[in-house]
């Protein structure tokens, strides 16, 4: 059976629309269940509408705090029997309420190579410190700010005239493959979390 996943994102939805594509063409092993978005008139959300994911739109502020949201979340991914969560370009602080059912099962695509550039603006704060190669990174959540286990990194070049938007430009199209070939091979059973290592088993190039 396919791995069941869950999406988290809350703006364009362009790593949604890489996974969702993958899933149609039949290049990508799993069952995307559902899509949570914290801002209702994202784009990401009729992208979900037009693929058929079932989609969890909410509005922080509607809540007392993160845990009161997080627990309806949690609710809805295990009435659905998710089995991992996806976050792909989600904005939001994630508290121990999900990270603890779902540590080891929750992954991030962050675009920069960590740990260097955590945080909101890794693109800006590249270019702003002069670096020659950046790149993307996939790890997992572990509750910190971008400060779980690495699972794949992958490097983008800097150019001298690059602007944010064309560095920007780059790097998602980096995202848009290194994060769908790290969700198949977790479908597939191949990534094996030791500690802060993470080995790929059986694999020695990316997609």
């Amino acid at each position: 059976m396919a791995l069941k996943i869950a999406i988290f994102a809350s703006g364009q939805g362009s790593n949604f629309q890489a996974l969702a594509d993958r899933v149609q063409q039949g290049r990508l092993d799993v069952s995307i269940e559902l899509l949570v978005c914290d801002r209702p008139s994202a784009p990401v959300v009729g992208r979900a509408e037009r693929a058929g994911v079932p989609v969890h739109v909410f509005t922080p502020k509607s809540y007392p705090n993160r845990e009161a949201y997080e627990q309806e979340i949690l609710a809805r991914l295990q009435e659905l029997g998710v089995e991992l969560i996806v976050l792909a370009g989600y904005m939001r602080i994630i508290t121990p309420v999900l990270v603890e059912p779902y540590y080891g099962r929750m992954v991030n695509v962050h675009p920069s190579l960590l740990p260097s550039f955590p945080g909101v603006g890794g693109i800006k704060q590249a270019l702003e410190y002069g670096v020659k190669v950046t790149g993307v990174t996939v790890h997992y959540v572990d509750g910190g700010l971008d400060s779980g286990p690495i699972i794949a990194q992958r490097a983008v070049e800097v150019a001298d005239d690059d602007t944010e938007d064309s560095l920007a430009a780059r790097i998602h199209l980096v995202e848009q493959a290194l994060l769908p070939w790290v969700v198949q091979q977790i479908a597939h059973g191949r990534v094996q979390l030791d500690g802060r290592h993470v080995r790929i088993e059986g694999v020695t190039v990316h997609e």
